[in-house]
């Protein structure tokens, strides 16, 4: 982890009137670079190779300037550069999963949030001991999977859009699917409607739904399309279709916007800002935007099962804003609050409490 002394003395040598915001060239790039663009600052596209060419489409997606590299670890031998530029790295789901979340925290560039998250974020074990601790309700888990006695979900460490997610009714057929190369958690599979609430947190606000410190903002709902489950319910049984060697799937292949009923509101409320009051009490707080990934039971009880601690790609339909963001500003995007603490921060003189 960079020492925040260390990302203070970087600050210092700061042009604070001329900020990049920078990400990496995939995810959520396209939101980000539009909403630090409204915002006024400059921004910067972190990639590896020259596929580049698709930003020509989206004028208004595209960033100023590329920083082209050979691979995404490279980022460490070069932030020199970078600081030079006075960039502040927004991380998305990618970025860190490309870089790993050990290399990301070693990034001696500013970073929009509080990178001490990724620790309790990537590992399964302690994003649970987190989210119970807070007192939301998570699916059972199952330590031996010897004892699979309903339908569960695996799913592996760390960000990877679903891939490698898979149901299992037993023991065979947890076998049948598992990659024992990788560390993984096996859930209770629950049946409900899966939404995704994406939250803002500003812990250099006021005005809001107020915290102890700081405010919790909700900017839109959506659902995942997945491929290839959401399809194989129609060829049959999937008993069948694994014997011809086709296995369901959780890869994400898009995002659908929702509006939930506005009874639950209170109730997600209630979770956002217990979820965010615990990581203040555990790591020092989890700030700017989070995912909770949930399941809505037919009784309305919500249970989470895991949470994101970043911008994520279900955020993308909302570029223009949505039915819940447009309540605090019209048009405002997840990419553009970011801009807008960031801009707020720097002429408050808090930078230093928003990046790390």
């Amino acid at each position: 982890m960079v020492p925040r002394d260390r990302v203070k003395h970087i600050l210092e040598g700061y042009d604070l009137d001329n900020l990049v915001m920078a990400t990496a060239c995939s995810h959520t790039s396209l939101q980000i670079f539009d909403g630090a663009r409204k915002e006024g600052f400059r921004t910067m596209g972190i990639t590896v190779g020259q596929r580049t060419k698709f930003y020509d489409a989206f004028p208004r997606g595209k960033p100023d300037e590329f920083f082209y590299v050979d691979s995404y670890t490279q980022l460490l031998d070069r932030a020199k550069e970078l600081t030079e530029k006075n960039v502040v790295i927004v991380p998305h789901g990618s970025f860190v999963e490309y870089m790993s979340p050990r290399n990301f925290e070693s990034l001696e560039v500013p970073t929009f949030g509080n990178r001490a998250v990724l620790e309790w974020e990537s590992n399964r074990d302690k994003a649970r001991q987190w989210l119970t601790s807070a007192g939301i309700e998570m699916p059972h888990r199952i330590e031996d999977p010897k004892l699979i006695d309903r339908p569960v979900l695996v799913k592996y460490d760390g960000a990877k859009g679903g891939r490698g997610f898979f149901i299992a009714k037993d023991y065979p057929d947890f076998k049948l699917g598992i990659d024992m190369s990788q560390k993984y958690s096996i859930q209770e599979y629950i049946l409900g409607t899966r939404y995704y609430i994406h939250f803002f947190y500003s812990p250099i606000r006021e005005d809001g739904y107020r915290l102890k410190k700081g405010v919790l903002e909700l900017l839109s709902i959506d659902r995942r399309d997945e491929s290839n489950i959401d399809e194989m319910y129609k060829l049959g049984a999937q008993e069948e279709l694994k014997k011809l060697g086709h296995f369901p799937t959780f890869v994400v292949t898009g995002n659908v916007p929702v509006v939930v009923r506005e009874s639950l509101l209170p109730k997600l409320f209630d979770m956002g800002e217990r979820v965010v009051e615990k990581s203040l009490e555990l790591f020092g707080g989890m700030l700017g935007p989070f995912c909770m990934e949930c399941i809505v039971k037919d009784n309305l009880d919500v249970k989470v099962f895991e949470i994101s601690s970043r911008i994520v790609a279900g955020t993308n339909p909302f570029i223009s804003g949505s039915p819940y963001s447009d309540l605090l500003e019209p048009g405002l995007s997840t990419g553009r609050r970011i801009a807008q603490e960031v801009r707020y921060a720097r002429d408050h003189g808090k930078l230093q409490e928003i990046l790390t």
